[in-house]
């Protein structure tokens, strides 16, 4: 090469800009002053500066120095990065051992209170079906007393149509109307608890939906930690999100997780034990309630008895005195003909004497004597007229007690119609009826 050139050992690649444009370049060199200097010497034409063996040599030694440093460094850092890659490839493997096992554990966690509130739910469910059902049973039996009240109203309805002296406040109207507030009493009561039923099947259907709700995220959250702990370094779906290295604001804690499905539960199980009681209630509500009305028919039913059992005394006693006074109105009327013909038989002889009379007032002078026969016509003729008179009295009296037999005749038929009257619409209409009152069944639901 030229001299002033740099040693190459390769070729320059091509430049872009022509060489005869560039300018030329100017190499400042050392002066060498020292005791091997050339300074002085003829030196046209070669180096003016250049290294000295030792440097040559000692550039070498620093040169082997650095690559066998190079060499060490290189190595231990090759050491270092196998024993760094080993700690950190056994630290990974150890945090996602712990993280799988940790999902496991929250796994399980999470499955036991699924289970819980699957439990809660299913138990919820079953009892809101057996409280519907006793709703039902409620509804049937404020039905059923529907009949037993349009029977007394009807049974009242009809006493009224009785006749004076029987339409009495007797202990049927009595029992009748205690009958009747019962039942108004009763479908009362039946509605208040209808309604707290339809409030406990409401409440009931809350938390069943609140327990599903949760239940629900259980089951989404189970998948999703299922899926987790089966992801493995070898996954393809696996991916880097770095966002997700940090905790939501929203996110709840183990403590508050766990006391929100135990207070859901909880609140389950509450509303259940209230809806058992409540159930408990119906059905005692119901068998008190059958067990009332029937109760308080059969005391209607035997008042009726009773009633009807003096109706029957009372128009048979009636029956019996009618026979008596028709017996005495016969007899009586037989005594006033005979009283009659008594009369007609007494009028022939006071004729008889009252003629004799008269013919012996007609006597001449003293011929009109008061002689013994006379008298005796006198006497026979008083007698007759008293015996008349006595007769045509006992007739009158004879007359008018005929005439109070007929009136009592005429109370006795009229007291046994009223008393017939009686009888038909307590033992025909009303008690025929009764016989229409529901059954102990029906009245309590079912």
């Amino acid at each position: 090469p030229a001299l002033g050139q740099p040693l190459l050992t390769a070729e320059p690649a091509p430049q872009t800009v022509p060489a005869a444009q560039l300018p030329a370049r100017v190499w400042e060199v050392a002066t060498n002053t020292g005791l091997d200097s050339s300074s002085g010497l003829a030196t046209a034409g070669f180096r003016s500066a250049k290294y000295l063996p030792s440097e040559w040599y000692q550039s070498g030694a620093e040169l082997y120095s650095r690559a066998l440093a190079g060499c060490e460094w290189a190595q231990q850092g090759r050491a270092e990065a196998k024993e760094l890659a080993a700690h950190t490839n056994a630290i990974a493997q150890r945090n996602q051992q712990a993280s799988t096992a940790s999902l496991g554990r929250r796994l399980q966690d999470i499955h036991i209170w699924k289970a819980a509130l699957q439990k809660a739910i299913e138990d919820l469910d079953a009892e809101t079906s057996l409280l519907a059902a006793q709703k039902v049973r409620l509804e049937r039996a404020l039905d059923a007393t529907e009949v037993p009240y349009a029977i007394a109203t009807d049974n009242l309805q009809c006493r009224e149509r009785r006749q004076p002296p029987d339409l009495v406040k007797d202990e049927v109207e009595r029992e009748l109307l205690k009958e009747a507030e019962l039942i108004r009493n009763i479908q009362e009561l039946l509605k208040r608890t209808l309604m707290q039923a339809d409030n406990q099947i409401r409440l009931n259907q809350n938390h069943k939906e609140i327990c599903e709700m949760d239940w629900s995220d259980k089951v989404e959250t189970y998948n999703t930690d299922d899926e987790c702990s089966r992801y493995s370094n070898q996954s393809t779906n696996v991916q880097f999100h770095p966002t997700s290295v940090k905790f939501e604001e929203s996110a709840s804690t183990p403590e508050t997780w766990a006391k929100f499905s135990h207070d859901n539960i909880y609140r389950a199980e509450l509303e259940k034990t209230a809806s058992i009681n409540l159930r408990a209630l119906i059905d005692s509500i119901l068998h008190d309630v059958s067990r009332d009305l029937r109760m308080q028919c059969a005391a209607v039913n035997e008042a009726f008895t009773k009633r009807c059992e003096e109706l029957d005394d009372a128009k048979y006693k009636l029956e019996h005195h009618l026979s008596k006074i028709l017996k005495e109105i016969g007899d009586q009327e037989a005594s006033i003909a005979a009283l009659k013909q008594a009369i007609r038989d007494r009028e022939a002889p006071l004729k008889v004497a009252q003629t004799r009379l008269y013919d012996r007032s007609f006597r001449p002078n003293v011929e009109l004597c008061r002689d013994e026969a006379q008298f005796r016509l006198i006497g026979e003729a008083e007698e007759l007229t008293e015996s008349i008179e006595s007769l045509k009295k006992k007739l009158l009296e004879c007359e008018q007690t005929l005439r109070n037999l007929e009136d009592t005749r005429m109370d006795l038929e009229r007291e046994i119609a009223v008393k017939t009257n009686s009888i038909f619409i307590d033992k025909q209409k009303c008690l025929t009826h009764r016989t229409r009152y529901p059954v102990v069944f029906k009245l309590a639901g079912y």
